[in-house]
């Protein structure tokens, strides 16, 4: 795993007044990056078929429940036609399956196909797998509290201001 952050990172993130300004979503994408290099990795030295990022960001929204390709498609910031690309190329190798939605003749859903289920079992196996390799390196409190604070309802996405966009101004007074 690289290391928690270089000293360009580290400026980025210093607030104005020379005080430091954690970078969590980058700390979160950097653990949700050495977690799925952990997963790939043991997985295709298992002989399972080898699988992108993205399909693997796929495969843990359908683990959670989502399954109509259009809520996919927006959970993992993709167009529908991308993401009935990716759709279509797992179910020619036999992970996925699309059905008619029971809910809504008109819409369909996205599942795992039996050999998907065999694969989503060995991912269940190795992540609990990885955990335990994670709680002997951090410690069992150190998880627990990570866990605990993850799991916590967070609200809705908060509205905040972000610094205009200079440029996109100065544009709207030329044409102007």
């Amino acid at each position: 795993m690289a290391s928690r952050r270089d000293s360009s990172e580290t400026a980025a993130a210093s607030s104005g007044d020379g005080g430091y300004l954690p970078m969590l979503m980058m700390d979160l994408l950097r653990a949700v990056y050495w977690y799925d290099e952990a997963l790939q990795g043991a997985l295709r030295r298992a002989g399972w078929p080898p699988v992108t990022r993205m399909q693997s960001m796929l495969f843990a929204n359908i683990a959670n429940g989502v399954t109509r390709p259009a809520r996919l498609a927006h959970n993992l910031g993709m167009t529908r036609q991308s993401m009935s690309q990716m759709i279509d190329e797992l179910v020619r190798r036999k992970i996925l399956q699309v059905l008619p939605d029971p809910a809504d003749g008109r819409a369909r859903i996205v599942r795992f196909s039996p050999e998907g289920r065999a694969l989503t079992r060995a991912a269940r196996a190795t992540m609990r797998a990885i955990e335990r390799e994670l709680i002997a390196r951090l410690g069992t409190t150190d998880i627990d509290r990570l866990a605990a604070l993850l799991a916590r309802d967070w609200g809705d996405p908060p509205e905040v201001d972000a610094p205009r966009n200079e440029s996109t101004d100065t544009d709207k007074e030329k044409k102007a």
